[in-house]
């Protein structure tokens, strides 16, 4: 019998569990937009900016963008683990991602609490 001893390693479980969390926060806030468009058929900016102006949905944007940015990270982190074996250019691309997602994080944090 083979034992597989662990040493701290994960084997990829976190990367996996992760991207399917930010799946399913993904898909619920996909669902609520898509009931309240439909709801709020012809869409007025009136209603739109109302929505947006709740706390409530202001937080739950923010989890759906961090975890699209979550599971963007990972996803290209593998593609970049796969395909770029030079150490330099693969770590060079990491970091572009990462200094990407940041900027991506914060624009969006100034989006939605910059609403007036």
């Amino acid at each position: 019998m083979v034992e597989r001893v662990v040493s701290g390693a994960h084997y990829g479980l976190r990367d996996w569990l992760l991207q399917r969390v930010t799946a399913v926060v993904m898909a619920l806030y996909s669902l609520f937009m898509a009931a309240f468009l439909l709801a709020h058929q012809p869409l007025q900016f009136a209603e739109w900016s109302s929505l947006f102006h709740n706390q409530w949905m202001r937080l739950a944007s923010l989890l759906f963008l961090l975890s699209l940015y979550l599971h963007a990270w990972v996803g290209v982190r593998d593609i970049v683990m796969d395909y770029v074996h030079h150490t330099v250019l693969r770590l060079t691309a990491e970091v572009l991602v990462i200094l990407a997602l940041v900027g991506c994080t914060a624009w969006s944090v100034q989006i939605l609490w910059g609403l007036q």
